[in-house]
């Protein structure tokens, strides 16, 4: 009788650790928005910006760090990623301009695309058995969660205790720390160059004829819509409308005192519960539907958001909303990424799944640098809320005609 395939493999578990310190590093990036400008009196729209670019840049990088992983290997894909991402957080400690804010932000973008989930993700897949690929891909995406939980509370009380440039180093010599796991993802042998330029090509042109490829690559916008604009404002949303913490409440006991404290800690709560959100979609994607999975994490989106706006903003209603919507937080992408692997095959996965990423990132793009922009004509986030809002439901039904069986053009019958 065959052993039953190990769900905790070296390629999962090294995976899971560089997710978590790349992801974590990113998520963090909110916390420098109000630092970094009142440290320059630079408008809102400006470090909002930076962040923005970072975002369009790390959707642009994932299919190319799909593409340079398949042809040159895995680990030498994540090793760029790392490499870049060190170099522009160490630089952004001596940036002084918006212009270089925004050039560096480049630079970590293309880095979190090579060391976050677009290749490790396709790794995962393809190191899985069939029976644990699912939740495999879950499991990897809730490690970014974990970093989410950790990374947000260490960054905030860096930038209070050595400053927010000090504090871009120390995450730089983190990111680079995390290339020692890289000898411990081994993978196997590519396939020739020649027949690997070949069969990518003929799958490329396949995917983007199938309307149910259009369809996941318009669908997954309004996720990264909604996360890049809640990452990147709704610390500063929380520091600026959220009502006084009461002297002696619940949450001055455990060491919350201000709003500042209070939107760093919602990062971490997004964070904690999308653990559990994740790993409870991984277990759905495989006994359920997917793409009625999504369809139903997409509107549940939507009653959140309008929910929370509507209410009058309160220490308390932050924390139920951090709460509710991180269970639905990055849930969407074992499921996502799963069903580009079922319906198009695993050998390409990774570039399959990064030009649907790109979309993601094209919506994370217009949710920062919207908010900012927005935010410096309006004043508040008013009406930014509100679109997400609107994408977040048109997500719901976009996936609903997706044809969720394999594609007789790409995968054996």
């Amino acid at each position: 009788m065959d052993r039953p395939a190990p769900l905790f493999t070296p390629i999962l578990i090294g995976g899971c650790l560089i997710v978590v310190v790349s992801f974590g590093a990113r998520a963090g990036f909110g916390l420098f928005q109000i630092p970094v400008s009142e440290t320059f009196g630079w408008p809102r729209a400006d470090f909002s910006m930076a962040i923005a670019i970072q975002n369009l840049c790390w959707g642009n990088g994932q299919p190319i760090f799909g593409a340079i992983a398949e042809k040159l290997g895995d680990r030498k894909a994540i090793l760029l990623g790392i490499v870049l991402y060190t170099l522009g957080l160490f630089a952004s400690a001596f940036a002084v301009s918006p212009g270089a804010h925004q050039l560096l932000n480049m630079m970590i973008g293309f880095g979190i695309a090579g060391s976050g989930f677009g290749v490790i993700l396709a790794m995962v897949g393809r190191a899985s058995s069939d029976k644990n690929r699912s939740i495999s891909l879950a499991i990897a995406t809730a490690a970014g969660s974990a970093g989410q939980v950790l990374v947000p509370p260490v960054t905030e009380s860096l930038i209070g205790g050595i400053g927010w440039q000090g504090t871009f180093m120390v995450m730089a010599a983190a990111i680079a720390a995390s290339a020692l796991l890289l000898p411990m993802m081994k993978t196997q042998p590519m396939a020739p160059k020649s027949d690997l330029e070949m069969s990518m090509g003929r799958t490329l042109m396949i995917a983007f004829r199938d309307p149910s490829y259009v369809m996941i690559f318009v669908g997954f916008f309004s996720c990264g819509y909604q996360l890049g604009f809640i990452t990147a404002h709704f610390p500063a949303f929380v520091t600026e409308l959220c009502g006084p913490i009461s002297p002696g409440s619940m949450l001055e006991s455990i060491g919350i005192s201000d709003t500042s404290k209070l939107g760093a800690i919602s990062l971490s709560l997004i964070g904690m519960a999308n653990i559990g959100g994740t790993l409870l979609a991984g277990w759905a994607g495989n006994h359920f539907t997917k793409k009625y999975l999504l369809a139903i994490i997409y509107t549940l989106r939507t009653v959140v958001a309008a929910t929370f706006i509507l209410l009058p903003i309160t220490p308390l209603t932050v924390i139920v909303f951090s709460v509710t919507m991180g269970s639905l937080w990055l849930a969407t992408v074992p499921l996502t990424s799963g069903l580009v692997g079922y319906i198009y095959g695993l050998r390409y996965m990774a570039t399959l799944y990064g030009f649907v990423f790109f979309s993601h990132q094209l919506g994370g793009f217009l949710g920062v640098w919207l908010g900012g922009r927005m935010y410096d004509i309006y004043g508040d986030y008013t009406a930014v809320w509100w679109i997400g809002v609107g994408v977040g439901a048109f997500s719901a039904l976009v996936h609903l005609p997706i044809r969720e069986k394999p594609n007789a053009g790409l995968v054996p019958a």
